[in-house]
């Protein structure tokens, strides 16, 4: 896969959640992300959460988990939020975070 067709179907990936969080009532929107030096996530708009976008068939779950980890600010819940073709999305976090929202919604 060319890194072009690559770029542009991360891009597509990300309006594509972006749009599914407006459907559910959030404010999102795509981040402005250049390899995570500026600390924004590839979609914003979940305070609290830095989502990692990943639009793949295959995905490095913690080779992606890292870099999530890496870009988030601090306390920031880091997320990879991933869909492959004809699926639905998921997301993907530490058990430790999940475990924290958890005990946060009780």
């Amino acid at each position: 896969m060319s890194g072009k067709y690559s770029r542009n179907k991360g891009k597509t990936g990300e309006r594509e959640l972006a749009a599914k969080l407006r459907e559910l009532g959030f404010e999102a929107r795509r981040g402005q992300q250049f390899c995570g030096a500026n600390g924004d996530a590839d979609v914003v708009g979940l305070p609290g959460i830095h989502i990692e976008v990943k639009r793949t068939e295959r995905l490095h779950m913690y080779d992606a988990l890292a870099q999530s980890r890496h870009d988030a600010r601090e306390g920031e819940i880091p997320i990879v939020a991933t869909r492959k073709n004809n699926c639905e999305w998921v997301a993907i976090l530490s058990f430790e975070d999940l475990i924290a929202l958890y005990r946060e919604s009780l």
